[in-house]
């Protein structure tokens, strides 16, 4: 518990958060109420404009959810006006919140975040911690270096998700105020339902065991490896389909050329719009076990919104995703090749694991609390 003090401190969160959609928005969104629930007056800045519609890869940025009850958000950025950064930060300025948490997530936003947390540091009196998600990027672009440091430079503190972003992280800053903490669970989704009513809702076969591949789509996440190994199974005998639910954020038709050339287009079911939370659980419902086949990653939110569902997971051993799945105790840990790939699935259904693992991941999800996220924010934001 936090002090007396505490409770009247101020935060201010800044990120993506409703109405854009997505996992950052989630996250964010959570974070703010698990601080308003230690007592604390929390805003959350967000974009009225975060890309140009040119640079977005996907078909909207807005939520198609309703508003989140009990959040202040403000809805004011513009990440390509510098005229907003200056008045945005000279509101958050004389504001003096406590805690200024930052999301950094690409170095197209260093720009636009570095200016405003050094306009609101200014005041002499707000610490400013950035949850770094990524420093390098999983697709570089020019640029790329001189705008990650210019963010980082701005800031007091960082907390990072993975040991391979906090060794990212230490190669930009020299700082002591740097800490690893692990993505904590999505709790904020629908509760599970049964697979009946899961696959009614759906409009899927009920006898069918159901792969999840979910989240939007692009080459780092290694969805072409995952058909790959999909077309060395013996799909009848296991009576397996495969779940695509996610937004492609490119072009799908090499994948859709794939799947047929693989001819396994029969034994897959694509959702190609983007997955709002409000049916999340239906997929993961569904699902024995979700496959993250990724080729370059540091964390992932799917491997969170795994754990809160007691799902199983097939990982690659890339990035921070071992850190977070014990090898064939949550699920199975495999190199980025597809015949590694087939090799776990078929293990997983054989030796009918599903129970053992899904009742470890129940256990083991007690370790990511959103608790122990705020507590390293606030010991990165010390002097």
């Amino acid at each position: 518990m936090q002090k007396k003090q505490d409770t009247e401190r101020k935060v201010l969160i800044i990120g993506p958060a409703w109405p854009l959609r997505g996992g950052l928005s989630t996250y964010n969104q959570i974070l703010a109420n698990e601080f308003q629930k230690q007592g604390f007056k929390v805003t959350i800045l967000t974009f009225k404009l975060q890309y140009p519609n040119f640079l977005f890869p996907g078909k909207t940025q807005y939520s198609s959810d309703p508003a989140p009850e009990g959040l202040n958000i403000d809805v004011k950025l513009n990440s390509i006006n510098p005229f907003n950064w200056i008045f945005t930060g000279l509101k958050y300025r004389n504001q003096k919140p406590d805690l200024v948490i930052i999301r950094y997530w690409l170095p197209f936003m260093g720009p636009c975040l570095g200016t405003i947390g050094r306009i609101i540091k200014s005041n002499g009196k707000s610490r400013l911690v950035a949850i770094t998600d990524n420093v390098i990027p999983h697709e570089k672009r020019f640029g790329d270096t001189i705008f990650t440091k210019y963010f980082l430079d701005a800031c007091h503190g960082f907390v990072a998700m993975s040991k391979s972003v906090l060794a990212d992280l230490n190669k930009f800053v020299n700082t002591k105020n740097s800490f690893y903490n692990p993505h904590p669970i999505y709790n904020s989704f629908k509760p599970s339902i049964s697979k009946f009513e899961a696959c009614q809702t759906l409009k899927i076969e009920l006898n069918k065991n159901y792969l999840l591949f979910f989240g939007f789509i692009r080459a780092y996440k290694g969805l072409d490896l995952l058909f790959e190994a999909f077309a060395k199974l013996d799909r009848q005998k296991l009576n397996l389909n495969l779940i695509v639910a996610g937004e492609f954020y490119e072009d799908e038709k090499p994948y859709l050329e794939l799947a047929n050339k693989l001819k396994i287009e029969s034994d897959i079911l694509f959702y190609k719009d983007f997955i709002p939370d409000s049916d999340v659980h239906l997929f993961f419902s569904a699902a024995d076990v979700t496959v993250q086949p990724y080729k370059d990653a540091t964390q992932s939110g799917v491997t969170q919104v795994a754990y809160f569902y007691n799902k199983p997971m097939i990982v690659t051993n890339i990035g921070g995703l071992p850190e977070l799945v014990a090898n064939n105790q949550a699920g199975f840990v495999v190199n980025k090749n597809s015949e590694e790939i087939a090799h776990a699935i078929d293990k997983f259904y054989v030796e009918k694991c599903a129970n053992r693992m899904g009742d470890f991941v129940k256990q083991e999800k007690e370790k990511y609390g959103w608790d122990k996220m705020i507590d390293s924010l606030w010991k990165a934001a010390k002097k």
